[in-house]
């Protein structure tokens, strides 16, 4: 059934400023019951970062882990309400701390308002990386997640992640896939791709190929026996001895027999 038409005159400006403001202060002020209880039992909260669409049953962690909790963390609204019948326009960055140091991202949120409540909202995000670092530190650092992760949750993935790695050794299958891992480590296939991509800077295959390729190095070195490289590769799950003499050249900066003959002269003295 199609919900009547909304008053959209501007006789609604007042209501829908003094509603928006009352949200836009619950979120000032950390305050995750405030903004919950400003939301329309039938809102939609439309995220177009990722695409979907939330529903009350949906917002409560959603809020909860987009919201600043730390001292450091921050939420600061780049420009003021705006207002126009039912419809108010809101935009701000927030501050939230990584694993690896604090990171933001810029967002703009068109309101609708209905019934003095929080009706319809239209989410723009966009990532940004943290405003300062140390001289020579890798630029990389993790962004804020708006898959249902806070930025220490994507800390804590990361880790899962590479123990999953680690003990599982998920790569030795030349088969491997996204999907597989995702399934097997309990993430969904978006968050594994874009904790890689976004997160960590790699693609989902490099980070692979870097796992067989630390496999292989251990194997050559545990190894009392003269061993084809080429035999150990295949061993570790490339299935491609062209990417598997790129991915080594790129770490260690030299071929597999050079590499190799190095190590030999290294062991005799």
């Amino acid at each position: 059934m199609t919900p009547d038409p909304i008053p959209d005159g501007p006789e609604q400006t007042p209501e829908t400023a003094a509603t928006v403001l009352r949200y836009h202060l619950c979120w000032k002020h950390r305050d995750l019951d405030g903004v919950m209880a400003l939301y329309h039992p039938d809102i939609h909260y439309n995220d177009f970062f990722q695409n979907r669409v939330l529903h009350l049953d949906q917002l409560r962690e959603y809020v909860r882990v987009s919201m600043p909790r730390e001292a450091d963390e921050d939420i600061v609204h780049s420009d003021r309400i705006r207002v126009d019948g039912c419809t108010a326009f809101i935009q701000y960055q927030v501050t939230l701390r990584g694993g690896e140091g604090l990171v933001a991202f810029q967002s703009s949120e068109a309101i609708t308002v209905r019934d003095g409540l929080i009706w319809r909202v239209n989410e723009y995000a966009s990532l940004v990386r943290a405003p300062s670092q140390a001289p020579g530190h890798n630029d990389l650092r993790p962004a804020v997640s708006r898959l249902g992760l806070s930025p220490r949750q994507l800390s804590f993935m990361a880790q899962d992640l590479e123990q999953y790695f680690r003990h599982q050794q998920p790569y030795l299958d030349p088969e491997l896939d996204l999907q597989c891992v995702a399934r097997e480590s309990g993430y969904s296939r978006n968050q594994i791709s874009y904790l890689l991509n976004q997160v960590l800077g790699q693609s989902f295959y490099r980070y692979v190929n870097q796992a067989r390729l630390q496999h292989l190095l251990t194997s050559l070195e545990a190894s009392t026996t003269v061993a084809r490289v080429d035999e150990l590769a295949f061993a570790a799950g490339f299935n491609s001895l062209s990417a598997f003499y790129k991915c080594f050249r790129q770490h260690t900066g030299l071929s597999p027999k050079a590499y190799v003959k190095q190590n030999s002269l290294r062991a005799r003295t």
